[in-house]
């Protein structure tokens, strides 16, 4: 589970059954893997569950981490407690803190730090930052800022893929300028229904779904008015609606050696508002023909882009086994720890070990399509209010009572706190 307030982010995953052995394969290959220091010292651009995240995996490798927070993370927050040393970065408002590049690698240099971490949200997917902390001497923990940039883009990554071989989602391929313009490419082009798209949107904004000319004249105005506001960004893609689809992902890891891996799926399709709910692994639709093929087209992409480190490729499935390229993913998800859990790898110790210009090791090498040990599923619990349609509600989080972690023969409870 997952609970989201102003001061806190937890996440519990259950995995049971053949949890304890992927529990000791995790801490076994663990060991091997971190038997050289890579960085003496990271910094962590984030704040919350994700940085106590980083910090852990950093302390099990041996590095110092430098903790940054604001004016609304005091300076007894978790993940500052848990690093070596921390700095402050400023106010209360994101753009006064963790959105200043300057200041990140500011901290970065004064601290002595080589490499920056940005976990996810913040600067995790901003390519000028990549180049930023590039110029400036500095190893950013992530994808490097091409394939950010050309993935980060809807329109431009559906024309990547296609050309990758990688199945796509029946649609125009470029921006739509107008809502008249959608409404006859709705029509003549890609056939009702349709999802109107922001090309630089995520997390749900900027989207809709019509089924005839009216509801795209309405759809259209909206999710472009949405997405300018949310993104500064109002350019829109048109492209067939996949009714009751399943939504999967797919993790990657690519070196810079050219290696990649692709990971066991993620099924997301529980969702509220475009809103991942529930996420688990494996999927109850994928046959085993239908899961290689999707790790394989991963692989063919991520190759196709010149890309490192870890992402994620998301698609969706009908219940028919075909799947299209939804989107992809260039920082690590929120959902990575179901990964780990039915495989037993560290996603975050390897993108530590890609930034150092290590390949990955030859066990994940050998399959490149890997397998999944035992099942684990993640739940978000989401601040709503069910007597307003689930609308979210804001304040202060008065009582939380999480459950005790564990690891027993019938499973384990990862929590995920920060």
């Amino acid at each position: 589970f997952r609970v989201q307030s102003s001061t806190m982010l937890r996440r519990y995953i259950f995995s049971p059954g053949a949890t304890r052995r992927t529990t000791a394969i995790f801490r076994r290959q663990t060991k091997c893997i971190s038997s050289t220091k890579l960085f003496d010292k990271i910094l962590i651009a984030n704040r919350g569950e994700i940085a106590c995240r980083i910090i852990r995996t950093a302390k099990k490798m041996g590095i110092d981490t430098v903790a940054v927070y604001s004016d609304t993370d005091f300076k007894n927050s978790m993940h500052v407690r848990m690093a070596t040393e921390s700095r402050y970065l400023g106010g209360n408002l994101s753009k006064d803190s963790y959105l200043r590049m300057d200041r990140l690698i500011q901290v970065a240099k004064e601290t002595g730090a080589q490499a920056i971490h940005p976990g996810y949200g913040f600067l995790s997917e901003n390519p000028k930052f990549v180049d930023m902390v590039e110029n400036a001497g500095l190893v950013f923990i992530g994808p490097s800022s091409g394939p950010m940039l050309a993935m980060g883009d809807k329109i431009n990554s559906k024309k990547i893929a296609k050309q990758a071989g990688v199945s796509t989602i029946p649609g125009f391929e470029g921006e739509v300028l107008d809502a008249e313009t959608a409404v006859r490419l709705a029509r003549d082009v890609v056939g009702y229904p349709v999802m109107l798209k922001a090309s630089a949107g995520g997390g749900g904004k900027g989207m809709r779904v019509a089924y005839s000319d009216e509801e795209v004249r309405e759809g259209f105005a909206v999710s472009k008015t949405e997405a300018m506001s949310s993104f500064g960004d109002d350019r829109m893609l048109i492209e067939r609606f996949i009714e009751n689809p399943h939504h999967i992902e797919i993790q990657v890891l690519a070196d810079t050696q050219g290696n990649v891996v692709a990971f066991p799926e993620r099924e997301c399709s529980v969702q509220r508002r475009n809103q991942k709910v529930v996420e688990e692994s494996p999927s109850v639709l994928l046959t085993p023909q239908t899961r290689l093929a999707m790790q394989q087209q991963a692989i063919q992409l991520c190759k196709s882009t010149g890309y490192r480190s870890a992402g994620t490729v998301e698609m969706l499935a009908d219940d028919h086994q075909n799947f299209y390229f939804l989107e992809m993913n260039t920082r690590l998800q929120v959902e990575h720890p179901v990964t780990e859990l039915v495989t037993g790898e560290d996603l975050v110790e390897h993108m530590i070990h890609i930034a150092a210009g290590r390949a990955l090791p030859d066990r994940l090498v050998k399959q490149e399509c890997l397998p999944f040990q035992g099942s684990a599923i993640e739940s978000r619990v989401y601040a709503e209010d069910p007597l307003r349609h689930f609308l979210p509600s804001i304040g202060p989080l008065i009582a939380y009572q999480e459950p005790p972690q564990h690891q027993s023969a019938s499973g384990t409870v990862r929590i995920d706190t920060g």
